[in-house]
């Protein structure tokens, strides 16, 4: 019994379920294998990387989808999706990221539609729907973090939690209602070992005339990433910017009390129906895990390192 890689659900002997297609598409009654392997989309994203502004550590591909073709077609301009294929060095974060965003779902999170999708040599490649774009391509104004500071790809680490949240105190037009985003955004990075959100991965979008935090994009666990390659867990960051001066031993304290209440100023209504989502979902999250496509050995690191978190938040 397959399982689809975009929604989980169980497909029979397809691919995929007809509810992860019509997510893509209400047309689409198929979806073909992405037509490069893994190593040719490495390629490619290298060939166009001068192309596209979306390039990062991982190797990206701009694409739109050809309902009639039934494929993924790569594209330099008007793109509606993202594709990362499997990376040289660190194993899974296709399944990694795309198992991540499922959690950060079911936890009601802004999450844009992403999943999952075979390519030609069986590997799974990672796509997302791009939020700053609509219609026939066109964008919608969005600005990273690191513009917004004046920073850029060299310096996205030079900041803290603090002046992040100072930000939207200073650009959004709601704040409260964006400090409270950051919270839940913050607590789930920690608890499922997101520790490279530097400035480059908050993105703040205008929308229906208002400033807001952007939907969430390139969370994935970073942690057992590294864990996977060698990196002893006791040297790598929990953080990416540091929080009340540090990036390693958080503490419930320094996530919830310091920065949930003192400086981001949370009312302990907006602060307790957070931890309440949280506490109910987690559960799940471990279901979830099982499921998902990562191998036996990542579940096992991956669902380890979630209850690790949540002893530290006593969640």
């Amino acid at each position: 019994m397959n399982r689809c890689p975009i929604t989980y659900d169980e497909c029979g002997v397809s691919f995929y379920s007809q509810r992860g297609l019509h997510l893509l598409n209400k047309n689409l009654s198929n979806l073909n294998h992405f037509p490069l392997t893994a190593s040719e989309q490495r390629k490619e994203a290298l060939v166009r990387a001068g192309k596209i502004s979306i390039q990062g550590i991982q190797p990206k591909l701009s694409a739109r989808l050809s309902v009639k073709k039934s494929v993924f077609e790569i594209v330099d301009k008007g793109g509606h999706y993202i594709l990362k294929p499997q990376h040289s060095v660190y194993p899974e974060l296709p399944e990694n990221e795309g198992l991540t965003m499922h959690l950060a779902d079911l936890a009601g999170m802004d999450v844009p539609l992403n999943g999952l999708m075979y390519s030609r040599d069986g590997s799974l490649t990672y796509f997302i729907r791009r939020f700053d774009r609509v219609g026939k391509g066109t964008k919608i104004a969005t600005e990273d973090f690191a513009q917004i500071s004046g920073k850029d790809r060299d310096t996205k680490y030079n900041f803290s939690m603090e002046k992040v949240s100072a930000l939207l105190e200073k650009h959004c037009t709601f704040p409260a209602v964006e400090r409270a985003k950051l919270f839940r955004r913050s607590l789930f990075s920690f608890l499922i070992g997101n520790e490279d959100m530097h400035l480059k991965n908050f993105s703040l979008i205008r929308r229906d005339g208002m400033i807001e935090l952007s939907p969430m994009y390139d969370y994935l666990n970073t942690t057992i990433a590294l864990q996977a390659i060698g990196k002893p867990i006791e040297e790598i960051e929990e953080l990416a910017l540091p929080l009340r001066g540090k990036k390693q031993n958080l503490t419930r304290k320094d996530l919830i009390d310091y920065f949930g209440r003192e400086r981001l100023q949370l009312t302990v209504k907006v602060i307790d129906g957070c931890l309440q989502v949280l506490e109910t979902t987690i559960p799940e999250w471990y279901d979830l895990i099982k499921t998902s496509f990562l191998s036996d050995s990542m579940k096992i690191l991956y669902s380890e390192l979630l209850y690790r978190r949540c002893v530290v938040l006593e969640l």
